[in-house]
Parts: C-alpha cells; structure tokens; sequence
C-alpha cells in the first residue's frame, strides 16, 4: 500500500520556540538547506525539514504531531533542534548536550507492518546508522561499533544514542517516531557535565561520551545529517519489506562485546550474566551462561560489561571461570555455537563428554560467523 498526504492538510508543529528563530544564527556551523539537499538521495530529499534552535525533545514534538494526525497516512517528516531541554533516551535517561555540539533530530516515519511485527526494529535502526557514517570520511584507525541494542560506540566511548517509539497503528502499519542524538564536538563539555552531575544519572551514563570530531576533525552537522538520512531511508524501507533478518549479520559484525562477559540488569539488580556472541531472529541478545544459552530481550534491561562493574556489586556466588565451564560443554550445545563461539573465543576446547545443561534457548541459532575479532 502507497500512502500520499499533503502536510497542509496536518496539524502543524509550532515553529517558534522559547528561543526564537533568531537564536539559529548562533549556533556556528549549523545545517545549510541548500547543501543538506545537494546530500541527500531522491527518497529523502521530498521529506519535509524543520529546524529549530531550541526544544523539549524532537521526539516528543513529532509524537504529538502524529496523535494529532491519527490515522492520516503522511510522509516522513524529519524534525531538528540545536538544543534539547528534556532529551531522553531509553528508560527514559537524559540525553546531554550542549547547542550546536551534536546533531539532535527525529524523524516520524509510517512503516508497512504492525506493532508485532517490529522486533528488532531498534537494532537494525542503529546499524543502518552505522552503515550511514562509514560513508563519511572518517579516519580509518576507529572504530564505529554497537553496544546492543542500539547504542552507538565510537572506541568503546558513546557517540550515539537512539530511541524508537510507536505512536499508533493502523490494521497493515504503524506510525513510528526514530530519535537519534550523536555528539558531533566538544566531547569534553558532556564529560564534565556527567561528572558534576547527580549520582544517579552518571549511574545511568555508564560510558564516557566521544566526539565524531575525534575521528573527522572537519565534521560538520550537514553532511553527518544527509549521511545518516540517506541510511535511514534505505534502512526502514527494507526492514518494512523483510524485518529484522537482512540486518542480523550487519548487527553482528559490528557488535562492540561479542566474545566479552557482560552482566545484564534490570529493575531489581542483575538477571544475568555470560559471553555476548550473537542476537537471534528478534534482534534478542544471546549470551553464554555456564547453565544455558539464554536470549535477552530488550524490554526494561540495561548490559554492561562485568570488567566496569566494581567488585563489591559482584556477588560472589556468580564468580566462576568461563573457559573452565565452556570446556565441559555437551556435543548437544557445542552444535549450537560452534558456527560462532569458537572464533570468538579463540583457545576454548569444546568438551563432549559433560553431561549436557539445561537450555532455555537450545533451538536458537547464532546468525554468523564471528566477524569482529576483539
């Protein structure tokens, strides 16, 4: 199904905020109409474009647009601010910024599938993301990977948030908000602002900030912006066509922890603990446990991984030896990971004869070949 609308047809967003329209002019080096649309491919190209200096949260402003416009097929819209004043990520997280330092955007976007059939859609966001800004002219030494689901490394320091959010469905779609943050300079400003701030948020900022200027000394919000648009039109096109599956290998190679021990949390302290070394079909992430293979969902769980972790928040009764336990284990569970695991973990022998151990998960198989070697 085609969908065709005329946004003077929509309720509009307001175009004035607090700071006025006056205060884009000093923001240095912000986004030229003119050669953001000399960027970006065919697709992108008749999105609308609005820009402001100032805002609540760009996600916000565009979900509101969309409840507003409930059920009137649009085109995707893309929305951008210099400056947040309740920017969030997932679990509703501030985001961090200063005016003009990061490229701030959303973009409301209709997408042929319902609500159930979304699972992974946050992961192959973030990969498409990447995909978007290895086209730019970065330096080759770093490395731009994902720490699942979606957030975006830039040597192992956060460049990257996204936030994706359904606002409402239809019987054959559904009307989705895609918000990314990405630091573009000044790395060092968020730095202290994470160090000066409350307890509780530098708990929930468990990683130092970076810069895209690190790696692209004359980075610019224009090009980063076509770059990443131009991604997210091919990327959301495919997933609405094929979901997730066409994005699963891209996810895996560019996995920041596979082949790592990470500890994943949730409201009432740690639910597990194992080796990263793929997702599954739902974008799921599959660790290794000394018991079982177990897929986390993303839902109201955060990933860490166990080396960041001090040791007094370690019980004790999880300490154990990882090459010692994937030693032990049964020819029954070496089938399932020995596509994978061993090229990840290289030096662990794989033991048949252990009696096997429980699995939750044994019918869940790794999607690739480990390509990214730590």
């Amino acid at each position: 199904m085609s969908y065709h609308s005329s946004f003077q047809d929509l309720p509009s967003i307001p175009e004035k905020t607090d700071a006025g329209f006056e205060s884009l002019a000093a923001v240095a080096d912000g986004i030229e109409y003119k050669r953001l649309l000399e960027l970006l491919d065919p697709q992108p190209s008749r999105w609308t474009l609005e820009v402001v200096y100032e805002t609540g949260s760009t996600n916000a402003d565009l979900a509101a647009w969309l409840k507003s416009a409930r059920w009137i097929p649009f085109d995707p819209r893309v929305r951008v601010a210099y400056s947040q004043t309740a920017g969030r990520g997932r679990h509703s997280r501030p985001w961090l910024s200063t005016p003009g330092n990061a490229l701030l955007f959303s973009l409301a976007h209709l997408i042929p599938r319902t609500p159930n059939r979304l699972s992974g859609l946050s992961l192959a966001v973030g990969a498409t993301i990447v995909e978007g800004l290895r086209t730019l002219p970065l330096d080759d030494n770093r490395q731009i990977l994902i720490k699942w689901p979606n957030d975006i490394l830039l040597d192992g320091e956060k460049l990257a948030g996204v936030l994706v959010e359904t606002v409402w469905s239809t019987q054959d779609a559904t009307a989705l908000v895609v918000g990314v943050g990405l630091n573009i300079n000044s790395a060092d400003s968020l730095v202290k602002q994470i160090e000066s701030s409350h307890e509780i948020l530098r708990a929930a900022s468990p990683l130092m900030p970076s810069a895209l200027s690190s790696a692209w000394p004359h980075v610019a919000l224009t090009p980063v912006l076509g770059a990443v648009l131009n991604a997210l039109a091919v990327g959301l096109e495919r997933f609405g066509q094929h979901g997730f599956e066409p994005f699963r290998n891209t996810w895996i190679s560019v996995n920041a922890y596979v082949g790592q021990e990470v500890v994943i949390f949730g409201h009432r302290g740690e639910v597990a603990r194992g080796i990263v070394y793929g997702v599954d079909e739902k974008g799921q992430l599959l660790i290794r446990t000394p018991q079982e293979i177990r897929a986390i969902a993303t839902g109201d769980v955060s990933l860490r991984l166990s080396e960041n972790i001090p040791t007094s928040a370690k019980p004790v009764s999880s300490a154990f030896s990882y090459e010692e336990r994937l030693n032990k284990l049964s020819i029954a569970n070496t089938s399932v990971i020995k596509r994978y695991l061993p090229n990840c973990l290289p030096g662990i022998r794989l033991d048949p004869t252990h009696p096997s151990p429980r699995s939750s998960s044994s019918s869940t198989q790794p999607a690739a070949e480990c390509s990214h070697k730590q």
